[in-house]
């Protein structure tokens, strides 16, 4: 009687989380590609608009990187907006908005509406990628989150691989219908399936489970057991965001892991900002042909990804892990510097570069997560993210402003190369003590 029980509750179980599969995971992962898309398909676009616009490499890379001053200052406001609208109001909103945004960079003239749709575009995305972690956290308990959140942030990497044969071939197919230049269509054809997804999402997502007239009450019983089950006995209520941010603030190794990662940032928007024309001054002539070629880092940093997050996992080690990673990286850079205008090292340098890249961004929340308390976990990974993503602007804005001024990529890249560096010293020099759950972890650790 009892092996049956616990057949029939392993069966409604797998029931249950493949309906919850099929509801919710595919909507997000879609969000998740075209919000990649959106925030780098001007990369491509510039391959085109630079020339019919007489944007400069200066105004490109500032116009780049704004976005992520715009995302910076409204990630938190969005947020908080969740927690009083709900889930469905919220991914609505985000994914109608920037899809809107991203259409509405078709009318790009100069310098000033690039840097205001930018800005606009950063500001209408805050808020997605966190805001999705939180809502997948109301449907899956922890037993299950980590391959959940594996199949979500595929994404990312998925997106890399799209988004140049797609850019590329809209450009190169569109240019001239109905009087529009190429890179007009590539950003009303990425953004409208945006704004039409944010409706989608409007009728299709709930709030929370309770809310579910597809799960039966039965089912809703059985997830609100597991959620609970994962829930630790008798654990404290989180803390506030403000108290816990005071606490991180008076940490000085979350400034160096800050620093780190504001480092590791600046390598992976250096590839994703530049690459094509990176590519395009190396000889490559054909829209479709860079377009593809484009997709080679973001496939090996889904290996990479795989393969050193697995050996980190087992070994239970992650300083030396990122800042061997990041040390690599560096050099990649550099040789890339060294490559402009010879394809094959060039190509092979910012390959290595991304991918290792990708992979110590990886080990390296896991390393924070590590050391971060659970009373200062919050404002930790606040303090850590705040800064670090200054990189996502300072990365295309340096290389633009540098390549303006002397006329080549090279100084940037140089520059990216040794911030890079400094970035794995200061991670490399700091021991960062591991929490105390971690310590009680049967492998080897720090």
């Amino acid at each position: 009687m009892r092996a049956t029980a616990t057949v029939q509750l392993l069966g409604a179980r797998t029931r249950l989380y493949r309906k919850i599969d099929s509801r919710i995971l595919p909507l997000l992962v879609l969000g998740l590609i075209f919000v990649t898309i959106d925030r780098y398909d001007v990369a491509f676009a510039k391959l085109q608009l630079a020339q019919d616009l007489g944007i400069s490499d200066a105004v490109y890379g500032l116009g780049a990187g704004i976005f992520f001053l715009g995302y910076m200052l409204f990630e938190v406001p969005s947020n908080l907006l969740l927690a009083k609208i709900g889930a469905r109001k919220t991914f609505s909103r985000i994914m109608t908005l920037w899809g809107l945004t991203c259409a509405a960079m078709m009318f790009v003239e100069g310098g000033r509406s690039f840097y205001l749709l930018r800005f606009l575009l950063g500001v209408f995305e805050a808020g997605f990628f966190p805001g999705a972690i939180f809502y997948l956290t109301l449907w899956y308990p922890p037993a299950r989150r980590a391959r959940t959140m594996a199949v979500f942030t595929s994404a990312v990497i998925v997106s890399g691989m799209i988004n140049g044969p797609l850019s590329t071939w809209l450009m190169s197919r569109l240019a001239g219908v109905a009087g529009l230049k190429g890179w007009q269509w590539m950003f009303l054809a990425e953004g409208l399936p945006c704004a039409l997804l944010g409706m989608v999402a409007f009728v299709v997502l709930v709030d929370q489970p309770a809310h579910a007239k597809w799960l039966s009450p039965d089912e809703k019983a059985l997830l609100n057991a597991d959620l609970a089950q994962g829930a630790a006995p008798n654990a404290p209520p989180p803390p506030l965001m403000h108290a816990s941010l005071r606490q991180a603030l008076k940490d000085p190794r979350l400034y160096a892991m800050a620093f780190g990662y504001l480092c590791l940032i600046c390598a992976t928007n250096t590839v994703a900002y530049w690459l094509p024309t990176l590519l395009k001054k190396a000889g490559v002539t054909s829209l479709m042909r860079i377009g593809w070629l484009s997709t080679l880092p973001y496939l090996a940093a889904g290996l990479a990804l795989i393969v050193f997050g697995y050996s980190s996992d087992r070994s239970g080690e992650r300083r030396w892990h990122t800042t061997l990673l990041a040390f690599v990286t560096a050099l990649a850079l550099a040789s890339a510097a060294l490559s402009t205008g010879r394809l094959m090292p060039l190509l092979i340098s910012l390959t290595l570069a991304k991918a290792c890249a990708v992979a110590a961004y990886t080990v390296f929340w896991a390393m924070a997560c590590d050391y971060l308390k659970s009373s200062d976990a919050a404002g930790g990974i606040a303090l850590i993210n705040s800064i670090g993503q200054f990189g996502g602007f300072l990365s295309p804005a340096l290389i633009g402003w540098l390549t303006a001024a002397t006329g080549h990529l090279q100084a940037g890249l140089f520059v990216m190369a040794t911030l890079v560096l400094a970035g794995c010293i200061v991670i490399g020099c700091n021991r960062f003590p591991l929490s105390h759950a971690v310590m009680q972890m049967p492998h080897k650790t720090q």
